[in-house]
């Protein structure tokens, strides 16, 4: 009678736990991991605590990664509101009594720590859009997306009046991400492709005139004018504004093919990268290793993107498929923005590189991520 009752061993409770986990993906985040270990100790190994912060930034991502994996999809679809409403609350009350840094006010003192809400919203965004979409599926038409737009426009619009025009971008993508995989009309995304690669050639063609001294854009704020106009000519303030863009680019150039070598790149040890383990790391990591290192970083999030769209388009329902792909999309956003704004194709509006930058917030937000693609790997595996 005894053995009836017996427990089974540690290991096999423990077990049932990781039972569903893609390996794959768990494969591709720690390749990642890995890489941003080797140049976060390079580029911060004399940057006080740095380098152990960020290891301690990614046991926390992992922990958080493991905890939300055991959460079905269907609970994560009930969270949805709550989330989104606490979200949009957090930003309310960082207008009305958030920290006030560098003439911006993205922070806000919750009594144990000091949080930067809009994270929150990387994650609401998606979710409550793809809830929104599952309860319309099979009768989705133009007010459903109306509705979905002015859910997306208000964290995007609040966000962006902190201002930080990076995460607000961030949570636009993340929302259109969704938008479209829910069946948005090619007929109104090719036209507003085209508006932007249009607005992009007349930038292009008259930047110089339209970046005169005294010239003020309308809706952009000066300082983001100005990155724009730097963008377009880094070298007419070399040692002020366009300083970050050109040190950058020389040490991406300098790299070569092979790079200087571990702990050899002159750019970063003599400190002309700024920022260089934080929006900038990825010129440090590229002046070091070069082009293959480059592509070796480029090969492990092009895995990681093409085996979470693979992920979501096995989800068994509509609410998962649209979550997962967004979360994988965001991925790439990420990466798109931080590396394009480093090697001096778009403008800098401070945006990280997954599981390179240093950054303890940013870091959940991506333990979260890969911990919903992962409860939906779980969920397609559940008879």
């Amino acid at each position: 009678m005894s053995a009836v009752f017996e427990r089974p061993p540690l290991w096999q409770r423990a077990r049932v736990l990781f039972q569903g986990f893609d390996v794959p993906l768990m494969l591709a985040a720690a390749f990642l991991a890995l890489i941003g270990l080797v140049a976060m100790y390079s580029a911060g190994y004399d940057h006080g605590t740095r380098f152990v912060d960020h290891g301690r930034n990614m046991l926390i991502a992992v922990g958080v990664l493991f905890v939300v994996a055991q959460i079905s999809p269907q609970k994560l679809q009930s969270l949805a509101v709550p989330l989104y409403a606490l979200g949009i609350a957090l930003l309310v009350a960082t207008a009305l009594f958030g920290i006030s840094r560098k003439g911006a006010e993205r922070w806000l003192d919750i009594g144990v720590t000091v949080i930067q809400p809009s994270e929150v919203l990387k994650i609401a965004v998606p979710l409550i859009l793809a809830w929104w979409f599952q309860k319309r599926e099979g009768q989705i038409g133009v007010p459903d997306f109306l509705v979905a737009g002015a859910l997306l426009a208000v964290p995007v619009a609040m966000v962006a009046n902190q201002p930080d025009l990076g995460t607000a971008l961030l949570i636009l993508f993340g929302g259109l991400y969704v938008v479209f995989f829910a069946g948005l009309s090619w007929k109104l995304v090719l036209p507003a492709v085209g508006a932007v690669v249009l607005g992009a050639v007349l930038l292009v063609i008259f930047g110089g005139e339209i970046c005169e001294p005294g010239v003020r854009w309308p809706v952009l704020r000066e300082y983001q004018q100005s990155r724009v106009c730097t963008l377009l000519d880094p070298t007419r303030d070399p040692l002020g504004k366009g300083f970050h863009i050109l040190q950058g680019m020389i040490a991406i150039g300098s790299g070569g093919l092979a790079g200087k070598g571990f702990m050899q790149g002159t750019q970063t040890h003599l400190e002309f990268i700024p920022e260089r383990t934080t929006d900038f790391i990825f010129a440090a990591y590229s002046e070091e290793f070069g082009l293959f290192g480059v592509l070796l970083l480029l090969a492990g999030f092009t895995f990681l993107i093409i085996r979470g769209l693979m992920i979501a388009s096995e989800a068994p329902n509509m609410f998962t498929r649209l979550l997962a792909g967004a979360v994988t999309m965001s991925f790439f956003s990420y990466a798109f923005v931080n590396m394009g704004m480093v090697s001096g194709i778009l403008p800098v509006v401070g945006v990280p590189l997954p599981f390179v930058s240093y950054g303890g917030t940013a870091m959940v937000t991506l333990g979260l991520g890969l911990g919903i693609l992962m409860s939906v790997a779980r969920s397609r595996r559940r008879p």
